[in-house]
């Protein structure tokens, strides 16, 4: 199975993780392992990467490609929400770096067969773990008029999200809507002829982009996610994510601000009563674009957007109780017969 993929600004990512040797970092959703493979080329010889996606295509992908490697990878197929479950199955606590790249990847799209794209003629499945119980087809035969509008207003930003909804809810009381063609037709049925030729996109972009949102619960995982990663740091240790819409990225931006921020209080308060510590220090505070040179090597790259933080000790906020956490700085490394042992 040949996995396609171009990886997104592999230069700026490696800058912003710091990627050095003997580090260990967590590739939290490895794709086509075109940025792993970068990684842990930084990190040589004695790195280790933590590679996990929750496709199995992509894991079993990335066990050929990085099989020169294996040695200074552990892959895992499962959700990144799930980080700190991992790191503690490898006697883990704290990593260097942590890469989420939440965009498709080719293979997906166009080899996958599971209807990802509207131009191809495959199952309305979109799950990126096939283990997972809803698929689109599920969604788009049993939700209502209103929650299908509403997926398709809020995840996909659709102007005409109320005409699609009732488009697909009158055609599935004839026949179950079961493919992505079906659904592509749908939608161009339901959007003005003349909206649907002035669109930069195809129509049904949004439509497809809102479903997959929805069948997979992408916001809702990157949004936990982030605090759990940027727990999973040690001191100076660095998160850098890659996100391809607005929603992504409006989550990232809002995760970061929070994590950065650290009393509440108000300012007349005589000492601090809310406890928050500062967490990160945001390195990106506009989100870095690809160049023209990559977008016009890989249009594909277009809508990334890439916000990085580095993990700060966390003080106390004046006059708050000191209630003796401490957080420790181990990480795994690779001793010269390949057995990884913890060290500080």
């Amino acid at each position: 199975m040949e996995f396609r993929h171009t990886p997104v600004m592999v230069t700026e990512v490696l800058a912003y993780l710091n990627c050095r040797p003997g580090k260990v970092y967590a590739d939290c959703t490895i794709g086509g392992s075109g940025h792993a493979r970068a990684i842990v080329e930084k990190i040589l010889p004695n790195g280790l990467l933590i590679g996990i996606d929750q496709d199995k295509d992509a894991v079993e992908n990335a066990a050929r490609v990085l099989a020169p490697y294996e040695t200074n990878i552990r892959l895992f197929h499962d959700s990144f929400v799930h980080l700190p479950e991992i790191l503690s199955r490898l006697n883990i606590v704290s990593v260097d770096g942590v890469l989420a790249d939440l965009g498709l990847s080719l293979h997906q799209l166009e080899a996958s067969g599971r209807g990802f794209s509207f131009r191809k003629n495959e199952p309305l499945d979109m799950r990126m773990n096939i283990d997972s119980p809803v698929t689109a087809e599920d969604i788009v035969n049993s939700e209502t008029n209103d929650r299908l509008e509403q997926i398709f207003r809020e995840y996909g930003e659709e102007r005409w999200a109320g005409r699609i909804a009732r488009r697909v809810v009158a055609a599935r009381a004839k026949q179950r809507i079961q493919t992505s063609e079906m659904l592509a037709r749908l939608v161009l049925e339901a959007v003005p002829q003349k909206d649907a030729r002035s669109r930069k996109i195809h129509p049904a972009t949004r439509v497809f982009m809102s479903l997959r949102i929805a069948v997979n619960r992408e916001l809702e995982s990157l949004d936990a996610f982030i605090p759990a990663a940027v727990d999973a740091l040690h001191p100076k240790g660095r998160i850098c994510v890659l996100s391809f819409h607005s929603l992504e990225d409006r989550i990232v931006k809002r995760r970061f601000k929070e994590l950065e921020q650290g009393c509440i209080c108000p300012s007349d308060f005589p000492r601090c009563v809310c406890g928050r510590k500062k967490k990160l220090r945001v390195l990106t505070r506009k989100a870095v674009r690809p160049t023209l040179d990559e977008i016009t090597a890989n249009p594909l790259a277009r809508s990334a957007r890439l916000r990085a933080a580095e993990r700060v000790n966390g003080e106390e906020p004046p006059g708050a109780k000191d209630h003796g956490g401490k957080r420790s700085n181990h990480h795994l490394t690779l001793n010269k017969g390949g057995a990884f042992h913890e060290a500080v």
